[in-house]
């Protein structure tokens, strides 16, 4: 039976490997009619990229991707999911690619409200207490989670369709997880109280105001926590802790600033909180590996050559 169940899986990956390619067969990002869902193919690996990971569930239906955390590696496959429950600073790498088999994936975004509704509507136990864990996670792929997102796929093809049947998918999907080998890890974030759930808005509250100072004291009482159990529950959900997370935040605005507004280093680097233009440099040359003219001036030419 188990060699049926393998069979039934590879059928399902292979179905939804074929309606990505179909989908995506332009470009590396296809933004989809539906709310939250991306589609993405690749036919070469890339250099590492940093970028912030959103609350999502990314899956694979061909190919591999590497992203590191801190000092954690999270690797994925056709097999495998990758969960998201906070917003995360991340190194990101495709590590199996080509022109024959095209890396091909999605993304779909996770609404905490959404998940803490469902959660009282379904009447899901609440969460055990436990400290926090990483807000990133791998997960098994199971059958009926692909199939729910073969489905949501398929109404791409009947657009009038999508406003009524993909929420109610995007549902479903949402419950797979809550009960999935990863729902703990959602309900913790999404349970007001709990300490996942105080670090997320934390984490919330960074995102909008990296640019500015930041007090550790004032910063975790506003979440009615301790400075040292904020701080250590803090490193434990992101791997950073919060003066990192916040100069993760600082450095890829600013370098999104160079890139996309054609923004100086200097003018970039006070938009986004830095007195400093030199301390600037020396942080974004230790983050990028290269320092802020030469950084932007390589990103623009691989654009360009792709």
């Amino acid at each position: 039976m188990q060699g049926i169940g393998n069979d039934s899986l590879d059928v399902a990956i292979g179905t939804l490997r074929t309606s990505i390619a179909r989908l995506a067969d332009k470009g590396e990002q296809h933004t989809t009619a539906i709310p939250g869902l991306s589609l993405f193919r690749r036919t070469e690996p890339t250099e590492p990229l940093t970028g912030m990971y959103e609350p999502s569930i990314c899956l694979i239906a061909q190919g591999a991707k590497r992203v590191r955390l801190g000092d954690d590696t999270y690797v994925y496959d056709a097999h495998h999911y990758l969960i998201t429950s906070v917003h995360l600073p991340t190194v990101v790498q495709i590590i199996e690619a080509s022109p024959e088999r095209p890396y091909l994936g999605l993304r779909l975004m996770l609404d905490q409200r959404e998940i803490s509704q469902l959660m009282v509507d379904s009447n899901l136990p609440p969460p055990r207490v436990q400290p926090s864990g990483r807000g990133m996670a791998t997960g098994e792929v199971g059958l009926p989670l692909l199939t729910a997102f073969q489905r949501l796929v398929d109404l791409l093809a009947d657009r009038q369709d999508i406003p009524i049947l993909a929420p109610i998918i995007q549902r479903e999907i949402t419950y797979r997880l809550l009960v999935g080998d990863q729902g703990e890890r959602l309900r913790q974030i999404a349970s007001a109280g709990s300490q996942s759930h105080q670090i997320a808005r934390a984490i919330d509250w960074l995102k909008a105001n990296f640019s500015q100072p930041l007090s550790i004291d004032d910063l975790a009482a506003q979440v009615r926590m301790s400075s040292s159990t904020f701080h250590h529950h803090f490193r434990s959900m992101t791997a950073l802790s919060p003066l990192q997370f916040q100069k993760q935040l600082r450095l890829q605005e600013a370098r999104r600033l160079m890139l996309s507004e054609c923004m100086d280093a200097a003018n970039a680097a006070f938009q986004v909180g830095y007195e400093s233009p030199s301390q600037f440099s020396r942080e974004y040359n230790r983050q990028f590996g290269a320092p802020p003219l030469r950084d932007v001036t390589k990103l623009r030419q691989m654009s360009r050559a792709g």
